[in-house]
């Protein structure tokens, strides 16, 4: 069975059982946009004690909140009680919810687009929000009272601007409103949840707008300072006719296809420290060290938004060395293997290129290193090596620091064409460090 399948299979069940039942909230705002839905959620009158009670596998995941996750398959699917919530003390979660009708629990979620629920036997759209309406308008509008909405739960302001991003929507004039009013408490939620959203944002479509949003909203200047801190640092023309750091870094976010997380906040940070390096004369402008103190920054930021280490590493990496790619052309051969063969080569060369695309448009420094990579064979640029560490103790040089050094030099002239084979290897570490054998001591 697919997802859908098995979705309309528990809703069949719980039918059966004399339930109500309904596809809820993302999914049917996705299968009427005619996109494939990413999961499907359902929405009951039966209590979680009785959803447990009809299906076999279950995992009760927020029985608290009237949630269970129904196994089908092995597959998950959320059902969740109909519910009223109590007041959010915390911007986050109900202090108490009570179980409800069809009506209140449709009253009580975040947007219109998202607040309609589809009965898959009846083939039918129940929609008390005008949701349909704003979908063929293009609006994201809170239910209700966008103030209410927005205390229930502060993450569902960046929800929004996630929401019009992706969908290419507008977000309503009241909704937005609150959201400016509102922008400065965003914080009190967690930021693991806020770095989520920020991700979503960044890789799920329309990056751009979604940033322009946040800057719009005033979120940005709340979550990335550092990023609203681009605005009005200059460039050099020549290199950037496009404008000033943040029209740069914009630009780049407009260049992003479903992107990886990693190239994303890449795009996003390469540029994050020359606001704060920024030197300007009558001459020129520079900005000395950015490289540098940008990886610092953007591992500090990634760490602030929780994510992983994996990604905050691989983010300082693009970022630290998002210039380097100038140099090839003049690197010796061995250096340019090395910098070739790097793990994160791939996004790196792709960050190169849509930062050229985001300023002067050269892509010379960027074709020349995918030519190389392209006329290079992998066991030129990886090679197996010509000599080893038991090779170095055979020849009665004692073991220390030396031999990182030592097998260094021999896989440099390797990778540069100096030494072909393990004999000739031998012969170059006895010329060179044959006075430090055994027998010289």
């Amino acid at each position: 069975m697919s997802a859908r399948e098995k979705a309309i299979f528990i809703v069949r069940r719980l039918r059966q059982e004399g339930y109500e039942a309904f596809l809820a909230g993302g999914c049917v705002r996705d299968m009427l946009l005619q996109k494939p839905p990413q999961d499907y959620d359902i929405a009951t009158n039966a209590k979680p004690e009785d959803i447990q009670r009809v299906f076999a596998e279950t995992i009760p995941v927020g029985a608290q909140f009237g949630v269970v996750l129904v196994l089908v398959d092995g597959e998950p699917f959320e059902v969740a009680s109909f519910r009223h919530d109590g007041p959010y003390l915390d911007g986050r979660r109900p202090s108490h919810v009570r179980y409800g009708s069809l009506e209140e629990d449709i009253f009580r979620r975040d947007f219109t687009i998202n607040g309609m629920v589809y009965d898959p036997i009846g083939d039918r759209v129940i929609d008390l929000v005008e949701g349909q309406k704003d979908l063929q308008r293009g609006v994201i509008r809170a239910i209700g009272n966008p103030r209410d909405r927005f205390d229930e739960d502060r993450l569902r302001m960046i929800r929004a601007v996630r929401f019009a991003a992706s969908l290419g929507f507008e977000i309503e004039a009241s909704t937005f409103d609150a959201i400016r009013r509102l922008a400065p408490t965003v914080t009190q939620i967690s930021w693991e949840r806020i770095g989520d959203e920020l991700t979503r944002i960044l890789t799920e479509g329309g990056a751009r707008r979604g940033f322009e949003l946040l800057d719009e909203s005033g979120l940005l200047k709340v979550l990335l300072p550092e990023i609203e801190a681009m605005k009005g640092t200059q460039q050099s023309p020549d290199f950037h006719p496009e404008g000033d750091v943040f029209a740069h870094t914009m630009l780049l976010l407009s260049h992003l296809h479903a992107p990886s997380e990693t190239l994303a906040y890449g795009c996003l940070l390469h540029d994050v420290a020359k606001p704060v390096c920024i030197r300007q004369d009558a001459e020129r402008i520079t900005f000395y060290g950015h490289t540098d103190k940008g990886a610092e920054m953007a591992e500090q930021i990634l760490k602030r938004l929780k994510r992983g280490r994996a990604v905050w590493e691989r983010v300082s990496y693009l970022v630290h060395n998002h210039l380097r790619h100038t140099q090839a052309p003049k690197m010796r051969l061995s250096t340019l293997k090395r910098f070739l063969r790097e793990e994160g080569i791939g996004e790196l060369l792709e960050l190169a290129r849509i930062d050229a695309l985001s300023s002067n448009g050269d892509l010379h420094y960027y074709d020349y290193c995918k030519q190389r990579l392209a006329e290079l064979e992998e066991e030129e640029i990886r090679p197996a090596p010509l000599v080893r560490g038991g090779d170095l103790i055979a020849m009665g040089i004692p073991p220390g620091p030396i031999f990182t050094d030592i097998l260094r030099q021999v896989e440099d002239a390797q990778l540069g064409g100096e030494l072909n084979n393990r004999e000739e290897a031998l012969q170059w570490i006895q010329r060179n460090y044959g006075h430090r054998g055994r027998g010289n001591e």
